[in-house]
């Protein structure tokens, strides 16, 4: 059963949870939409009733920020452990590679998805790749069709939240061979290495916000949305 903060879904569920889920589903040719909540996005969501549409009309909103956790700590909830965006990525690539679903990669600069596709398949061995289109493509009509030609079963958007959310709702009923989606944010930039993650302390620890603020001191505001939602969440009577 998901939990939903301040009127925000988010799913329960760990990465083993959800590659379950999906493998059942695709077994029944039934598509699934993953997209990462943090506290950033449920703030945002508060303001813009699109974000909170496409939050909650997905199939799997993951727990990605580590004031989900803690909002669910706080309302006695299930959730446990950070399922990240880039990480879920990862498990996806796994899950493709060993059984052999093809995927399909948009978004970023060319040299980004070129560098993360070597990568990719360097790093899984034997993962069909569909296909890969940059984000710069202008031609959405041929591009819809390319990626349904392509035989992919799973498409990973990266074009920025909610610019890829946006583009992936839009397109899904013509890309119904296409059965997972994941707007994906910079994830090609650390797959292709262009962008180095935190430390694996950090990320264990779910300090990863605290490695990226010390890094660029300019995310400060945007951080602050971390205490804002918690204390929202805390004053929140709703179950």
């Amino acid at each position: 059963m998901k939990e939903s903060y301040l009127g925000v879904n988010v799913s329960p569920l760990t990465y083993e949870g959800i590659i379950e889920q999906i493998r059942e589903r695709m077994n029944a040719c039934e598509q699934s939409t993953i997209i990462a909540v943090n506290p950033e996005k449920v703030m945002t969501a508060q303001k813009d009733a699109q974000v909170k549409d496409l939050i909650n009309g997905a199939t799997f909103q993951i727990a990605d920020g580590v004031g989900i956790l803690l909002a669910s700590k706080l309302k006695k909830g299930t959730i446990t452990s950070r399922v990240t965006g880039v990480d879920m990525m990862a498990r996806l690539l796994q899950f493709a590679a060993s059984d052999q679903q093809p995927v399909y990669l948009y978004g970023a600069k060319r040299e980004v998805i070129e560098k993360a596709v070597a990568n990719i398949q360097r790093d899984y061995p034997g993962i069909p790749i569909a296909g890969m289109t940059d984000g710069y493509e202008q031609d959405e009509e041929a591009l819809v069709q390319r990626i349904q030609d392509s035989g992919a079963k799973i498409l990973f958007v990266a074009l920025g939240s909610p610019k890829q959310e946006l583009w992936i709702r839009r397109n899904m009923d013509r890309l119904r061979d296409v059965l997972v989606f994941q707007g994906v944010g910079g994830s090609f930039d650390v797959f292709s290495g262009t962008v180095k993650r935190a430390p694996a302390l950090f990320r264990k620890t779910g300090t990863e916000w605290f490695y990226r603020l010390c890094s660029d001191p300019k995310r400060l505001k945007r951080q602050m949305n971390l205490p804002r939602f918690l204390m929202r969440v805390l004053a929140d009577k709703s179950k």
